[in-house]
């Protein structure tokens, strides 16, 4: 019969082990790999069959969408000197045009076409390019650089406390 110690010991190492387990496992089937189109273009391995996101930009023109299915479209990713055909099928962003910048996620078949399950688009931030052009940002208001200043520099108007 072993001791108490030994059993808790036993216990707890076996509890650790299996949490360490299931933490490897679900870290290695719900993980993805992020690439732009020119860095998968550019891999040696092959990443055919795995879960990717890719981002680049729909290459103008190359939108062509199902007419039997409306959710269906066929597109092409760009980025740098790098294209990659996608298929997607499910709802469709409004977001989404020639030229946008996009992000799929899903898996590469072997004949190098990529298979979406999702198609997400980034929004144009107009605020970036309205404070590159000198205007100010709607929560920000004009001639309040001058209270920048007023915090107090001494803590000497504050009572004195003793404990």
């Amino acid at each position: 019969m072993m001791p108490k110690k030994a059993k808790f010991a036993m216990g707890s190492i076996l509890i650790v082990v299996a949490i360490g387990y299931l933490i490897t496992m679900g870290i290695s089937t719900t993980s993805q790999y992020f690439f732009t189109v020119d860095e998968l273009m550019k891999q040696k391995v092959s990443y055919a069959g795995a879960g990717l996101k890719v981002k680049g930009n729909v290459v103008n023109g190359s939108i062509a969408r199902d007419a039997e299915n409306s959710l269906k479209v066929n597109f092409s990713i760009e980025d740098k000197n790098s294209n990659l055909d996608v298929v997607y099928e499910g709802v469709i962003p409004d977001m989404f045009k020639d030229g946008q910048e996009v992000v799929v996620e899903g898996t590469l078949a072997k004949d190098g076409v990529f298979h979406a399950n999702t198609l997400l688009t980034s929004c144009p931030s107009k605020y970036k390019a309205e404070k590159e052009a000198g205007k100010t940002h709607p929560g920000s208001l004009p001639g309040l650089d001058k209270y920048e200043d007023a915090t107090p520099k001494s803590t000497e108007f504050l009572p004195k406390t003793t404990i």
